[in-house]
C-alpha cells in the first residue's frame, strides 16, 4: 500500500463524499482515502443521493461513479452539482470510451481516474484537484470582489463566467447567460446614433489584442434601462499562445461623466467669473478714462468758445476791415462760426457724457419740487412752436386741467421733454404732425419681488403719470427699436444728405439753433437714464406711420 509521510494531520479537514453504486468498492475506497487521511462524510449510491448529500453535508470534494443506479448518471448529477454548489469533482469509473470522457469533459472535472483505484493516483488527484479547486477560487474571489463587471467568453463568444457586478450591470445571472453568444447578453448602443454599437470582444478575440470602448458607449441592460458604460475587452491564451476567448472588463461610467459635467460647470463658472471681474476692471477703467477725458475736454473747450466769441467781437468792431476787405471779412466770419458751432456740438457731447456717468454712480443730486404740469408742459412745448412752424410741422399738447401735483426734479424732466421734442421734430416730415399728451394713470407696483414677480406676490396701485409723445410720418424699424435707447446709437432717416466739406463753398451752417444736426447719439440713452433716476420707465412702439414714447412717472419719488 501507498504510504505518505507522517505529517496527515493536516488532510483531517479535508471531507470527502463518495459516490458509488458498488458497496464493497465504496468500503475500499472509503478506507483508502481514510488511510490517506481524509474524512469520508458519507457514501451515496445515485445521483439524487449524491446531490442531496451535497447539498447537506458541503463536503470540499466529492468522488463521483459514472454509471450509477437510477435514470440519472454520475456526469448529470456532477454538473448540477457544480452548478449550484461549486464543489470540485473527480470522476472515478472504469469506463474509458470515448463518448464518456467527452461527456465528462464537458462539465469540467477536477480529475478522471480508472478503476482499479490505486492509492498513490488516487492521492495525486485529490491533490490536484484541491489545489486547482483553490487557485480557481482564489482568482473566482478576485473577479467577484472587482469593482468593474468581468465576462469571460470562449473562442465562439458562448458566455462561460460573469462576476457579480457584470450580473448587476446587465440585469442577467451567470446561470441565465451562461453560454449564449455575449451579444444577446451585453447589448451595445451608440449614444450619439442610438444605433448598435460592435462589441469590442469580436475585434480583440479577431485582432488577438485589447480594445478600448469609445466614450459614448450605452449598456442596454435586461429590463430595457440604458447605462453609460467604459473600459476594455481582450483576448485569451492558453499556454501554446493559441486564443481560447476573450475578457471584457467594464464598469458603470455615470458617476465619472456627473463629476466630469460638474468640474466643467465649475470651470465654466470660474471662467465666467473671471471674465465677470475682467469686464468689470475694463469698465471701470472706461468710466474713468471718460471721467477723466471729459472733465480735461470741457474746460479747454469752453475756453475755445469764449476766444471764438472774443474774436468775433472784435471783427465786428474792426469796421476798417469789413470796409477795406469785405470778401476776407464774410469769409473769416463764415469760419468763426463754424468753429463755434462744432465746438458747441463736443461740448453738449462732453456734457452727455458726464450726466451719464453721474447717472450710473447714481450721484446725482436731485431738487425735488412741487410740479403743476399742466402749467409746466404747454410752456416747454410752446418753445418748440417756432421749429416747427419752420419745417411745416404741426405740433399740440393736451393736458387736462385736472391732473394732480407731480413731486421730481423739474430740471432733469425738463431735459427729457426736450430730448424727445427735438428728436420728434427732427424725424417728422412736412405737415406731420406732434402731439403731447398727458395722463393719470394707476400702476400695479410689486411689494415683494418687483424684477421676478411670480405667483402670490402682493401688489398695490402707484399714482403715476404718463407722458405721450407721437409723431407721424415716420416708423422705427422692428430691430432697431430694441437698440434705441443704446449708447451712440442713432435711428435711420428715411432721406440722408450727402455731407459737405466745410471748405466747400455750398456749406451752410444749421440756421438759428442747432437742434437738428446735433445728434451725438447719447440723447435717447441719457433720456432712458434720467427716467429710470427719477423712478420712471420709457418705452417706444413704432408702426403704421407713428411712433410714440410713453414716460411712466409716479407722482411721489419714493426713497
Amino acid at each position: 500500500m501507498f504510504s505518505i509521510s507522517s505529517d496527515t494531520q493536516k488532510f483531517k479537514t479535508i471531507r470527502i463524499l463518495v459516490v458509488e453504486d458498488e458497496y464493497i468498492l465504496a468500503i475500499n475506497l472509503q478506507e483508502t482515502l481514510e488511510s490517506l487521511g481524509y474524512k469520508v462524510v458519507d457514501i451515496a449510491d445515485t445521483a439524487e443521493l449524491a446531490i442531496a448529500k451535497a447539498t447537506e453535508l458541503s463536503p470540499n470534494l466529492i468522488l463521483m461513479d459514472i454509471r450509477l443506479r437510477g435514470e440519472t448518471d454520475g456526469i448529470q448529477a456532477a454538473e448540477q452539482i457544480w452548478n449550484t454548489l461549486q464543489i470540485p469533482i473527480i470522476y472515478v469509473t472504469g469506463h474509458s470510451d470515448k463518448s464518456t470522457v467527452e461527456r465528462a469533459t464537458f462539465t469540467f472535472p477536477f480529475g478522471y481516474i480508472l478503476k482499479p483505484v490505486r492509492d498513490q493516483e488516487l492521492y495525486v488527484a485529490i491533490q490536484t484537484a484541491l489545489n486547482r479547486y483553490e487557485h480557481e477560487q482564489f482568482l473566482s474571489s478576485v473577479l467577484r470582489g472587482m469593482g468593474d463587471g468581468v465576462i469571460v467568453v470562449d473562442a465562439q463568444l458562448h458566455i462561460k463566467y460573469m462576476n457579480q457586478v457584470a450580473e448587476a450591470l446587465t440585469g442577467w445571472q451567470l446561470n441565465q447567460a451562461k453560454d449564449q453568444i455575449v451579444t444577446e447578453i451585453l447589448q451595445l448602443i451608440d449614444e450619439k446614433t442610438l444605433q448598435s454599437a460592435p462589441n469590442p470582444l469580436f475585434s480583440a478575440i479577431q485582432q488577438a489584442t485589447t480594445i478600448y470602448l469609445g466614450s459614448d458607449i450605452l449598456l442596454s441592460t435586461k429590463d430595457g434601462t440604458s447605462i453609460p458604460i467604459a473600459d476594455s475587452a481582450t483576448c485569451l491564451r492558453d499556454h501554446n499562445g493559441l486564443i481560447t476567448g476573450g475578457v471584457m472588463v467594464f464598469r458603470d461610467d455615470t458617476q465619472r461623466r456627473l463629476a466630469e459635467e460638474s468640474n466643467l460647470a465649475a470651470e465654466r463658472s470660474r471662467q465666467l467669473e473671471l471674465q465677470m471681474v475682467e469686464m468689470q476692471r475694463i469698465n471701470q477703467l472706461k468710466e474713468d478714462f471718460l471721467a477723466t477725458t471729459s472733465h480735461e475736454m470741457r474746460s479747454p473747450l469752453s475756453n475755445i468758445k469764449m476766444a471764438i466769441s472774443t474774436l468775433k467781437d472784435i471783427l465786428n468792431q474792426q469796421n476798417i476791415f469789413k470796409a477795406f476787405s469785405p470778401d476776407a471779412f464774410e469769409s473769416t466770419f463764415h469760419y468763426l462760426n463754424i468753429l463755434y458751432y462744432e465746438c458747441e456740438r463736443e461740448l453738449n457731447l462732453v456734457d452727455d457724457l458726464l450726466s451719464m456717468r453721474i447717472m450710473d454712480a447714481e450721484s446725482y443730486p436731485l431738487e425735488l419740487t412741487l410740479i403743476q404740469v399742466q402749467e409746466w408742459l404747454p410752456q416747454l412745448v410752446e418753445s418748440f412752436q417756432d421749429i416747427t412752424q419752420n419745417q411745416k410741422q404741426i405740433l399740440k399738447v393736451t393736458v387736462p386741467p385736472d391732473l394732480p401735483s407731480l413731486v421730481s426734479d423739474l430740471g432733469l424732466l425738463t431735459r427729457i421733454m426736450s430730448e424727445l421734442l427735438t428728436n420728434a421734430c427732427k424725424y417728422t416730415p412736412p405737415f406731420g404732425h406732434i402731439t403731447v399728451t398727458v395722463h393719470f394713470t394707476q400702476n400695479p407696483k410689486n411689494l415683494r419681488n418687483q424684477d421676478n414677480p411670480v405667483d402670490g406676490d402682493e401688489f398695490h396701485l402707484l399714482p403715476s403719470l404718463q407722458i405721450t409723445v407721437n409723431n407721424s410720418g415716420v416708423d422705427i424699424p422692428t430691430q432697431e427699436q430694441s437698440h434705441i435707447f443704446e449708447p451712440f446709437y442713432q435711428i435711420s432717416q428715411n432721406t440722408t444728405k450727402d455731407q459737405l466739406s466745410i471748405f466747400d463753398a455750398s456749406y451752410q451752417l444749421p440756421q438759428g439753433d442747432s437742434w437738428q444736426d446735433s445728434g451725438t447719439g447719447l440723447g435717447l440713452a441719457l433720456v432712458k437714464k434720467l427716467v429710470e433716476y427719477l423712478q420712471g420707465t420709457i418705452e417706444v412702439k413704432s408702426g403704421n406711420g407713428l411712433t410714440s414714447f410713453t414716460i411712466q412717472l409716479p407722482l411721489r419719488f419714493s426713497k
